[in-house]
């Protein structure tokens, strides 16, 4: 069990009639199940360097977020509490103490354990008080030609406003004096990203100085005639959590301009600050930010931001210090060359990413691009790669012809800058493009394409749990389902039809709906099991979410529990459902799972009295998600694929090595094999059978002959 488990800070209130664990002390668990694997030794070394960095992006948009969240609503004079008895006043004081533990296990870890490991790879990070002279002069020449011409000091008097400085970047603040006047003064000196933050010695690469210790040594000569008597480095957090006014506006791209705008100006969440740091420059850092002193976070030692150790997992030259590869395979049911169109008509594809390629995906899209008999293409688009295989299908497409309709969701947080682009680029090719939909993110994961064959058109569907980017999809577990069934066709063109002509969500033939049927039909599936066992009939639930927060369905999970029905629940972040609750929830067991890959699909399955009702879906169990996005839940008809998708949840729920029990407290205890119980480790096993099934396959093509035949 991980280290923290202080009694004072609740994760439920039992005053509460129905018990929920708080849903930001419930996230900080799931990020110390994070932390735990970058403390196991039996984690290669850079991976283990790896998440702990993820630890440190996740709580900086934890900050922007969630933090930001209930400082506006603690600001508002909010006093109403959350549905585990806490107000945001209190929320704030509580997840102040426990982020401070977190952020001491992280440091502890890091200099502690991570970098003497790392000391002995003959990965090295510098002292810049034991610097010897050929270090020095190093170092000097690259500050001088590559460092100091990029950097920008930014003055501030304490009695002025102050300058805007960039969040979520190391700063070096300096204390200034005049050496003839004995006058001071002080200036900030952010620190660009474009430099990276370690800088390597010219004739030992792997042996660096962090940016801001090297700009601290030479920081007087950015103000000639003067010295810097001081230095300390900060890093600051803005309020990310800025809505789009969508009553008042005519036009979203530019209401989201103004956004992103914002943001750079938003008030100030929190202040890394290390210890060593002089009083003096703290003062004028809480002065030059705004930060009052619950906005101050004091770290054991250097350096802040720890999401940058990202960069030195990818070392390069250090292979035996990282996990095994495990590249994706080819799925056994499509033949290697074999168009998409003709797979999908044959049968219902199912893969499971990343351990099978999301290639398929992006073929089908790039065939229908240049396909004469493809007539449209709609698609929903929430996050995109960088460099998008996606969009250049479908600039493609557009520009072919073809009746192409894009949805880009300009709401997506901190992606609505590559939005935008993006929807510029797809409407100058003259693809038709909408800006999501008002009062709602369209969070759903669907692409429609439209084929004629035979005199007649067709319709093949994507649905899927992740989004259309080409660069996540080997980084997380997700689902894609792929059919040409006509009913599935039919819910697609009603369900694009209603995005774009401002019509209903009415009920498919299919397709489950949110905001308007998928809580309604989740919540009568949970009953259903609910009124089998209460008859004496075998009823169980399983499910795989990201969270669950949703006090309906938590209400609904906890009644079926009472009635007898056997719940597990497979959820890898926020769990606000307090499981092993002898009056609410004996017979519910939570497990996370945190391995290599971000467990990201959403799959759900119900007895049914043995017809086994499975789904899939974009939607985690959030109210967000139920009451306020635009989502899916697709039904898997096939018996072999909702074999395989119930063979999933399974393996999840088998898994004793990298699996965590979720405890009545809310805290996280590993789960280990019991005595003579062989581990089990899914992901991998996952992989494996990827990797057995595709070699099966190709042995079996490989003894079955095909004759040329002459063309009509």
């Amino acid at each position: 069990m991980y280290a923290w488990q202080s009694a004072d800070l609740p994760l439920f209130s039992a005053r509460m009639v129905t018990p929920f664990l708080n849903r930001e002390l419930s996230w900080i668990e799931f990020n110390q199940r994070v932390l735990h694997q970058a403390q196991r030794s039996d984690v290669p070394l850079l991976e283990r360097v790896k998440f702990l960095a993820i630890t440190a992006s996740n709580l900086d948009e934890f900050f922007q977020v969630r933090i930001g969240g209930l400082i506006l609503l603690q600001r508002a004079g909010r006093k109403t509490p959350d549905a585990s008895g806490l107000t945001p006043t209190k929320q704030l004081e509580v997840l102040r103490k426990r982020v401070l533990q977190f952020v001491d296990d992280q440091y502890h870890l890091l200099h502690g354990v991570l970098l003497p490991l790392l000391a002995k790879q003959d990965i090295h990070f510098l002292d810049p008080a034991r610097l010897n002279e050929s270090q020095k002069n190093s170092l000097r020449a690259t500050y001088e030609h590559a460092i100091m011409p990029v950097l920008t000091p930014l003055s501030y008097d304490p009695g002025e406003a102050p300058p805007t400085l960039p969040a979520l970047t190391p700063i070096l603040a300096c204390r200034i004096q005049n050496p003839d006047t004995h006058e001071k003064r002080y200036a900030f000196i952010p620190l660009p990203e474009s430099l990276g933050r370690r800088i390597g010695l010219t004739n030992n690469p792997n042996t660096f100085i962090l940016l801001e210790d090297l700009v601290a040594l030479h920081a007087s000569s950015l103000f000639p005639g003067e010295t810097v008597t001081s230095t300390g480095v900060f890093r600051l957090t803005r309020n990310g959590d800025i809505t789009v006014d969508e009553d008042n506006t005519n036009d979203l791209a530019d209401e989201m301009e103004e956004v992103l705008t914002a943001r750079r100006f938003a008030d100030t969440v929190r202040v890394e600050i290390p210890i060593s740091c002089p009083r003096e420059l703290i003062a004028i850092i809480r002065s030059a930010t705004g930060a009052g002193r619950q906005e101050i976070y004091t770290i054991p030692r250097g350096p802040v931001g720890l999401s940058s150790l990202m960069d030195l997992a990818f070392l390069p030259g250090f292979h035996t210090l990282r996990d095994e590869e495990w590249p994706a395979q080819h799925s056994p049911d499509i033949a290697p060359g074999a168009s998409m169109f003709e797979a999908i008509s044959q049968k219902d594809l199912l893969l499971f990413h990343p351990y099978q390629s999301f290639d398929p995906v992006l073929r089908l899209l790039e065939e229908a691009a240049v396909d004469p008999q493809v007539l449209a293409i709609k698609q929903v688009l929430y996050r995109t790669a960088k460099k998008s295989r996606i969009i250049d299908a479908l600039i493609l497409a557009a520009q072919n012809g073809k009746q192409v309709t894009v949805l880009v969701e300009l709401k997506a947080r901190f992606d609505e800058a590559r939005n935008l682009m993006r929807a510029d680029e797809l409407q100058n090719a003259g693809a038709t493009i909408v800006y999501g939909v008002k009062g709602l993110k369209t969070h759903a994961k669907i692409c429609l394409v439209v084929r004629r064959e035979e005199g007649s058109l067709r319709r093949y569907v994507h649905l899927g749990t992740g989004n259309y980017n080409e660069t996540t999809a080997k980084l997380y577990t997700d689902i894609s389902y792929l059919t040409c069934r006509p009913d599935y066709g039919h819910d697609a063109s009603l369900f694009f039809n209603a995005l774009t002509g401002r019509s209903k969500l009415l009920r498919f033939r299919h397709l489950v709906p949110a905001p308007t049927q998928m809580k309604p039909r989740l919540l009568e599936l949970i009953a259903s099991e609910a009124d089998r066992a209460k008859l004496g009939e075998p009823a169980w639930i399983m499910a795989k979410v990201n969270s669950l927060q949703d006090p309906d369905i938590i209400q609904a999970l906890y009644k079926a529990s009472q009635a007898g029905v056997q719940i597990s629940l497979n959820i890898r972040g926020v769990c606000c459902l307090k499981p092993n609750d002898k009056k609410f929830s004996k017979n519910i067991r939570v497990v996370s799972l945190i391995d290599r890959y971000l467990e990201h699909a959403r799959i759900f399955a119900f007895h049914q009295g043995g017809q086994n009702a499975v789904f899939i879906a974009s939607a985690d169990w959030m109210s967000r998600n139920l009451d306020r996005r635009i989502e899916l839940m697709i039904p898997i008809e096939d018996v072999v694929l909702k074999r395989r998708l119930i063979g999933i949840l399974k393996n999840c729920f088998a898994d004793n090595s990298n699996a965590h029990l979720i405890l009545l407290t809310g805290l996280s205890t590993p789960i280990a094999p019991a005595k003579g119980e062989k581990p089990f480790r899914a992901q991998l096993h996952f992989f494996r059978e990827a990797k057995r099934l595709a070699k099966a396959r190709e042995h079996e093509r490989s003894l079955t002959f095909e004759p040329h035949t002459p063309s009509a």
